[in-house]
């Protein structure tokens, strides 16, 4: 296999560091691990990592080629996935200290939000175009090379976010009071906010 596609070494390290480090999925799984349990991040981590998954599918497909050519499609995109994040830390950070302790679904992100958040994040397009054209290679192999790639990404990111659910639920020894758990809801929402936002600068 690796004589055949000599990049996927070096893809498989891309994927672990572009899904092991933190991001608004990552602060999002991470809070709602914590403030919801570990089975509230299952669905979080699961759409994120298949829609990631799929893009990198689509654009190797040729599709998706379009968003290069339209940056105010870009510029569009970016701004209303800035508009949604910071939508939902505002929801995390006013989430008054009764209602930490109820399993109120109202702050939960779920399968489809986590999805949505990918496909309308023109940062994970690119990625996704980045890893076709750095990766993928040529020839009458690169389709079979495109499909193996979004299932390496799929099943590298998946344990990479569970780390971070694990990390969330594990901090729940330390968020018992409802004073703790508000302000652990307020820092998670501030760093949400400033991934969110810093990510139109960088």
């Amino acid at each position: 296999m690796l004589s055949t596609f000599p990049t996927l070494l070096p893809f498989l390290l891309f994927a672990f560091v572009a899904s092991i480090t933190p991001g608004p999925t990552n602060i999002l799984v991470l809070s709602n691990s914590a403030r919801y349990g570990l089975g509230a991040a299952v669905p979080i981590i699961f759409g994120a990592c298949a829609s990631a998954a799929t893009l990198v599918l689509l654009v190797g497909s040729g599709a998706g080629s379009w968003l290069s050519a339209l940056p105010a499609v870009q510029t569009a995109m970016q701004w209303v996935g800035v508009a949604w994040l910071s939508y939902l830390a505002w929801q995390i950070f006013s989430a008054p200290a009764a209602a930490i302790t109820s399993q109120s679904t109202d702050a939960r992100l779920g399968l489809m939000g986590a999805a949505g958040l990918q496909l309308i994040n023109p940062k994970t397009w690119m990625m996704a175009l980045a890893v076709v054209s750095v990766f993928a290679g040529g020839g009458e192999q690169r389709l079979g090379h495109v499909m193996v790639l979004s299932l390496a990404f799929f099943l590298i990111s998946m344990p990479c976010l569970a780390v971070w659910a694990l990390l969330g639920a594990g901090s729940t020894r330390w968020l018992r009071s409802p004073r703790a758990m508000q302000r652990f809801n307020r820092c998670m929402a501030l760093l949400l906010l400033g991934s969110a936002w810093l990510s139109l600068w960088v």
